[in-house]
């Protein structure tokens, strides 16, 4: 169990995950954290600040999972790493939707409140050199401009899946594709 105060964070990324940045009210997240009425607005005493703390919570959620990811993920060729990505477009989309949406809520939030750019940036930054590091690994020659492409890539998927919902939805076709088109097929890298 956190400290109330990452409840609460957790709870108004709940909100914001199952209603949109609309439904972001302190009461409606004080409700969700089951606190009492009020101790969101103690915490953050604006709208501005609770959503600057969400930007952080949401940041740090999603690293622990890519630390995570990237702790596991040693792929040799470009199908190693599409499988590996797929894994992640379907958990962001499935076990970790509530996180995503409020992250593409807050993202598009940005538009609208520059102030929470910079932390949004950081997290993808952070994320961009895993990226770069993998396809590295599968042989990639540019991989600064490699990541960029998959990650957008992903990017579209993962909000594909999220606006329209496919129970026999897989990533993974899609994205071997995209990473051979970029690499080539070197299923024979790891014996070079």
């Amino acid at each position: 169990m956190g400290t109330r105060r990452t409840d609460v964070l957790d709870a108004a990324i709940a909100v914001i995950g199952e209603g949109g940045m609309r439904a972001l009210t302190h009461r409606a997240v004080d409700a969700a954290a089951g606190v009492p009425t009020g101790s969101t607005s103690n915490l953050f005493g604006t709208k501005d600040a609770l959503i600057g703390a969400v930007v952080v919570r949401i940041a740090e959620r999603e690293r622990e999972y890519w630390e995570a990811m990237a702790a596991d993920v040693r792929p040799d060729t470009p199908a190693d790493l599409a499988r590996s990505l797929a894994a992640a477009v379907r958990d962001s989309t499935t076990v970790h939707r509530t996180l995503t949406v409020a992250r593409y809520a807050i993202l598009v939030e940005g538009a609208f409140r520059p102030q929470v750019r910079p932390t949004l940036a950081a997290t993808g930054a952070r994320v961009g050199i895993w990226s770069q590091n993998w396809l590295k690994m599968v042989g990639s020659r540019e991989p600064e401009r490699d990541a960029y492409l998959v990650a957008q890539n992903v990017s579209g998927l993962v909000l594909h899946q999220l606006s329209y919902p496919d129970p026999d939805f897989d990533a993974e076709p899609t994205l071997r594709v995209l990473l051979e088109a970029l690499i080539g097929d070197r299923s024979d890298h790891a014996r070079r």
